[in-house]
This record gives structure tokens, C-alpha cells and sequence, in this order.
């Protein structure tokens, strides 16, 4: 019984850490001016990628948000919402804020894949044109 008990403990804490939020309500609290920050926590390549991100997202990629907590000092009590390929490393990363002291953590379910599908905007600022985009050929080295 007892193993029960701290086992259930530890899934309740753990559905505490973060709640979901549906893509269609990011974006109406988005267009309502709310104070929300958006963290995507894919890698740069993604960011910049085929699936795009958020206008107002900030770009900090899960391997680095333990050290990289500062860039999010006097956010611990305001509404953030973490955004990833699907959700998987979004959760991830809401158990770290939640566990650094943020109170109101959010994650985008199904994250940018829910996005695009909905036909929300995304911009996707590519440092380079690729070579398929420009028409190039590969060059074999």
C-alpha cells in the first residue's frame, strides 16, 4: 500500500509541473496581447526549419535550459508556454521550469505539428537558402 501511495504521489507531481495548451488557444491569447512567453526548446535547425516557429518565441533549446535559466529571471510567476516538435521535449522541459521554481507552465500539445496543421503563422527565418531552394547542386567532397 504504501508503494501505492508515493508512487501516485509522484504522478500527481509530475501532472503538476505543467499544463496543456491547445494551439488554438496560444493564439487567441497571443492576438489578445496577454502576457505570455513562448520557449521553443527544438534545436536551432529546427527553429529555422521546415515547420518554422512562433513569431514571439524565443529559442532556447532543451539541452541548454538548466544553464540558461537567467535568459527567464522574473518570468517564475507569469504564464510561459514551451513548444517543440510534437511535446515530448516541451514536457521535459516544463518538469526543469517547474522544478526551478516557474508556477505557470504550459505546453503546447502536439507543438508545432498542432501549429501548422491548424494553419497558424510561423515564421522560418533560414540563415542560408538551402541548395535545393536556390537551385544549387550539391557539391560531393
Amino acid at each position: 500500500m504504501r508503494m501505492g501511495r508515493s508512487l501516485l504521489g509522484l504522478i500527481e507531481r509530475l501532472r503538476r509541473s505543467f499544463a496543456w495548451i491547445e494551439a488554438s488557444e496560444l493564439k487567441r491569447r497571443l492576438e489578445h496581447g496577454e502576457a505570455v512567453t513562448v520557449v521553443d526548446v527544438r534545436g536551432r535547425d529546427e527553429f529555422v526549419g521546415p515547420l518554422g516557429h512562433i513569431g514571439t518565441a524565443r529559442n532556447i533549446p532543451v539541452a541548454e535550459l538548466e544553464s540558461r535559466l537567467g535568459e527567464l529571471a522574473g518570468l517564475e510567476r507569469e504564464p510561459i508556454v514551451l513548444v517543440c516538435r510534437t511535446d515530448k521535449r516541451s514536457a521535459m522541459a516544463a518538469r526543469t521550469l517547474h522544478a526551478a521554481g516557474f508556477t505557470q507552465v504550459n505546453v503546447l500539445r502536439r507543438g508545432m505539428e498542432q501549429w501548422n496543421e491548424t494553419g497558424l503563422p510561423v515564421e522560418n527565418k533560414a540563415d542560408e537558402p538551402t541548395a535545393a531552394a536556390t537551385g544549387a547542386k550539391a557539391m560531393v567532397v
